[in-house]
């Protein structure tokens, strides 16, 4: 699978909010296998957005980048076959 464009963000420790830095993203739930189907979500013009698969509430931080988390650690990057 070639790079994303899109940030994917994972959430196997089970945190109730995670801050991004980004508005378009994908959740997974958790790492896979125990992942749940790939969810591309958009906050639009709002700075929050649950996931409807895992419940997952992402909040916007525009202090951070692309791929920092806080707390740290639930960006995703798929590991190639």
């Amino acid at each position: 699978m070639a790079g994303h464009k899109v940030p994917y963000f994972q959430n196997d420790a089970g945190h109730a909010t995670i801050e991004i830095g980004v508005k378009e993203f994908m959740c997974v739930g958790a790492n896979p296998p125990f992942d749940h189907p790939h969810e591309y979500l958009d906050m639009g013009a709002e700075t929050e957005k649950v996931c409807p698969y895992c419940s997952t509430l992402y909040k916007f931080n525009p202090a951070l980048d692309a791929s920092q988390t806080v707390p740290a650690g639930c960006s995703w990057n798929s590991q190639a076959a």
